[in-house]
């Protein structure tokens, strides 16, 4: 199987083009070779009309090309009517998505009024109880056809009225029925997806996307690598079918829309969000995109843009390229095995050793004094310092030490990850496991990047590559900033579950399903714990994604109903229904009962000239 024509040349998917809404009258045709469309979400109840289309209003002035919104209920999605008309009244005509979970009710009311209804097969007609158990191979056929009678009259509605779906899996919504078959696992995500598309495809509805997320760069990635490799798989059986039965073909390359779900905020929002996106646009994958942040949401759409408009400058070759094999496996994540060598009098990388941190001698020369015997943020090595072989991957060369640590040499004429890709795929082919120094750029731009695109561009390229397993030590020069620098590096390794050195938040962006105020309560949850290294904390706004997305994270900070937070070890509810007003405290309390907690050490107190 393959999810791209080359992992070493860009070459754009070539989706099948599927249309929003009517294109004369604000809508579009999306897919194909269409530019990638930027979409975010309402933060508000649906019910308040006023600032639901305020808040559209808003995103669309900021570049949103598409705007979703939640429609928990029958109610809500009815509400939807009243929100379109008064766009439509005030001269707005951006598609909207209703977003349904769980009622394949509201879903048949909000396809009425809206462009798009985005579905989730995990619980659109499954409850999620966490239940073990088997199924014959009977008993799975029959559960196939409970849920293809569910969701058929939404499919025939949608073909009726013009309108596209979404069939939107999320890793921590998988339904009991797909968790026991295929297990919690992008396999799973993608097989609960076919089963939707299968049934739209029975009744010649073709007017749908897929989308894949996850909390997980890693995993996010691999699904998406997964389903577009098995979408081409079943095109080409298409295509044999068609050829002997004479029928027209129907492509399987339906449009995907990227997204990492409760990415959380701030640089670790950006950081986690360009690792999952980036490195799928970078492969040519991807028609639509949502940065997930839990901020304000015209924010993402500065991030969408931001992002979008590096991948040119990522992807660009201006060489030609040896033949090479495929350096790495790209449905499951592998490091690439390497010796373990001394890369500096304190440090050791490759084998079983952490991923290190190199700086250039002009960022120790800043960051050193300042740095303190208990920081867990230091220089692991001085990049010119280092015993090194830069290579051009690009010509033939020889190397006959595997414990020598390589790198591809600055100035290269290829983009950074086709040329660590490369440096890799050649070292295979040597038999050689030499430890790789990673580099978020090949050469020095004239004027320093702007911070915030200094971090999209390193994220992309350095945290790609950790998911593709290659890389033993990493170097950051595209920040120029010393501290920043030293600091994006130590994020990136931790987005791309590398290492871990601070508390790991996953919070998920505000909708109207939210049951308390997400930034607020974020940065109280921050306050009271970012010096636990170590723990992953999920703060969820309610319990749509909750459990499967805080299966991996230590505690779980959830709405359960208005005002009431119910509190998880892991997927496990363990408290319900504690007031928002105890809820932080009684967090930390579970922490401690759980011998994770430590107590901060005291603030450091300017000295007294």
């Amino acid at each position: 199987m393959r999810y791209c024509p080359s992992p070493f040349v860009y070459q754009r998917r070539l989706s099948r083009e599927i249309v929003i809404g009517d294109p004369a009258r604000g809508g579009f045709i999306m897919g194909g070779a269409h530019p990638v469309v930027k979409q975010s979400m309402l933060t508000c109840d649906t019910m308040d009309t006023a600032l639901s289309v305020k808040q559209t209003l808003e995103l669309v002035a900021v570049g949103c090309q598409l705007v979703r919104i939640t429609a928990p209920t029958v109610k809500d999605a009815a509400n939807l009517q009243h929100i379109v008309a008064e766009l439509r009244r005030q001269g707005c005509h951006v598609p909207l998505v209703a977003d349904i979970h769980f009622k394949p009710d509201a879903a048949m009311e909000a396809i009425k009024w809206v462009e798009v209804v985005r579905v989730n097969p995990g619980n659109y007609a499954d409850s999620k109880k966490f239940a073990t158990k088997e199924y014959t191979d009977e008993q799975y056929a029959s559960e196939l056809r409970r849920i293809e009678e569910k969701f058929t009259p939404l499919v025939l509605e949608a073909k009726r009225l013009k309108r596209c779906l979404r069939i939107g899996t999320n890793h921590g919504s998988l339904s009991d029925r797909i968790m026991n078959r295929f297990g919690d696992s992008p396999l799973g995500m993608v097989e609960s997806a076919l089963e939707f598309a299968h049934i739209c495809r029975r009744h010649d509805f073709h007017n749908f996307k897929f989308s894949m997320k996850s909390s997980n760069p890693k995993v996010m990635i691999e699904c998406y690598r997964l389903l577009a490799a098995r979408l081409e798989q079943l095109d080409e059986q298409e295509l044999k079918s068609a050829t002997a039965t004479g029928a027209p073909p129907q492509s399987w390359a339906y449009p995907l829309h990227l997204g990492v779900t409760e990415a959380g905020e701030g640089e670790d929002g950006r950081i986690k969000s360009a690792i999952g996106i980036g490195s799928l646009l970078c492969d040519g994958l991807g028609d639509t995109l949502r940065v997930s942040l839990t901020e304000d949401s015209p924010r993402e759409i500065e991030v969408c843009t931001d992002l979008l408009a590096q991948i040119p400058l990522l992807t660009q070759t201006r060489v030609s390229l040896p033949e090479a094999g495929f350096p790495f496996d790209p449905f499951h994540y592998e490091k690439r095995p390497t010796p373990e060598i001394e890369l500096s009098t304190t440090a050791k990388c490759g084998g079983e050793q952490l991923i290190r941190v190199v700086v250039t001698r002009a960022t120790f020369d800043i960051v050193a004094p300042k740095i303190r015997p208990k920081d867990d943020v230091k220089p692991e090595a001085v990049y010119e310092d280092v015993n090194l072989f830069e290579i051009d991957p690009t010509q033939e060369f020889e190397i006959t030490c595997e414990t020598q640590l390589v790198t591809v040499k600055d100035g290269v004429g290829l983009p950074v990850i086709t040329a660590f890709r490369l440096l890799a795929s050649k070292l295979k082919r040597l038999g050689r496991n030499n430890p790789i120094l990673l580099k978020d750029c090949l050469h020095l731009e004239p004027v320093p990047l702007e911070p915030k695109i200094a971090l999209l561009r390193a994220s992309v390229v350095i945290g790609s590559l950790l998911a593709d397993g290659i890389g033993d030590a990493i170097l950051v020069r595209g920040e120029s900033g010393g501290g920043q620098s030293l600091r994006l590096a130590y994020n990136i390794l931790q987005a791309a579950g590398c290492r871990s050195f601070k508390t790991d938040y996953v919070a998920c962006p505000s909708c109207g399903r939210t049951l308390f105020n997400l930034q607020t309560v974020t940065a109280r949850i921050k306050a009271r714990t970012e010096h636990l290294k170590g723990v992953k904390i999920a703060i969820m706004g309610c319990i749509v994604n909750g459990p499967g997305e805080m299966a991996d994270a230590d505690f779980g900070y959830v709405g359960g109903a208005p005002n009431k937070i119910n509190l998880y070890v892991g997927k496990t509810p363990i408290k319900f229904n504690i007031p928002e007003s105890e809820a932080v405290e009684r967090l930390v309390d579970l922490i401690k009962e759980h011998h994770k907690w430590v107590e901060p050490e005291p603030a450091v107190q300017p000295q007294r000239a």
